[in-house]
């Protein structure tokens, strides 16, 4: 190491922790794919937001075919970003070897998931159901247009019927047909959509129960460990006490032993 190498080290800060240092990462890799997820899910609640106010306008006298596209983009947007999301909160839960800290990072991104994934599956019913109201309202009023009307019905009604039929061109008829059946075509896809996004949810929730599950059983290991090693500990205290007590009383009688060989020698003696 040069001298200039060794003078640039002792001038950093000696206070400064390895967790503090700005290069520093258990996991690189890991640590990339959460941030990137982290920065998804606050978009997805950006979109989220502004799908509820489009929607909101569904229905109502500012309701546009702008409006609608607007929607319609969103909801595509919005499906897409979760399911890859969703791909990458699985992929990030059954990384192997965390630390406390990543483990940490797993449930807040899973918990963060699903709830951004409830509150656009309940953005999407509510659009759904708009949707529904919409079309049916339109196929409604589209049918009493082209009905001629009921035999039997009063001439007032019939002159009516008669005149709306006179003013509505085939063209008209034609393109409100063709948008009833485009709010029909959006409906089934919001419906597919939902159905996807129910899936993924109980794919993710699954893999964390089954997280849940594991520390679990982690955790009762460990205690299972730490009582065992207790027990074995006490065994090895009492077996030790008792080698203890062995000892003295091989001692006590090796001395008894050693008394009574005197005194037979020395009776030897005397004798």
């Amino acid at each position: 190491m040069s001298f200039d190498q060794l003078s640039s080290l002792e001038s950093q800060p000696t206070t400064m922790r390895r967790q503090d240092d700005p290069q520093y990462s258990d996991d690189p890799e890991f640590q990339r794919l959460s941030q990137q997820l982290m920065t998804k899910l606050f978009t997805l609640t950006g979109n989220i937001s502004r799908l509820s106010n489009e929607i909101a306008l569904l229905g109502t006298k500012r309701d546009t075919e702008r409006v609608r596209e607007r929607v319609h983009n969103l909801l595509e947007e919005s499906k897409d970003a979760f399911k890859e999301v969703g791909e990458g909160v699985k992929k990030i839960q059954s990384w192997e070897d965390v630390s406390p800290s990543q483990k940490y990072t797993q449930q807040k991104l899973a918990r963060e998931f699903q709830n951004n994934l409830q509150e656009f599956q309940s953005v999407q019913r509510q659009a759904l159901e708009k949707q529904r109201s919409s079309a049916s309202a339109a196929r409604t009023a589209l049918e009493e247009q082209q009905s001629p009307g009921a035999e039997g019905s009063n001439t007032y009604g019939q002159q009516q019927s008669q005149e709306q039929l006179r003013l509505a061109s085939q063209d008209e008829v034609d393109f409100q047909d063709s948008l009833i059946v485009e709010r029909e075509t959006e409906i089934r896809n919001i419906e597919q959509g939902v159905t996807e996004l129910n899936e993924l949810f109980r794919d993710v929730a699954h893999i964390v129960n089954e997280q849940g599950e594991l520390l679990d059983n982690i955790h009762e290991n460990v205690e299972n460990t730490r009582t065992d090693t207790r027990g074995a500990d006490l065994e090895l205290r009492s077996a030790a006490r008792y080698q203890k007590q062995a000892r003295s009383k091989a001692c006590c009688l090796l001395l008894i032993l050693a008394v009574i060989l005197t005194v037979i020698i020395l009776a030897a003696t005397l004798g």
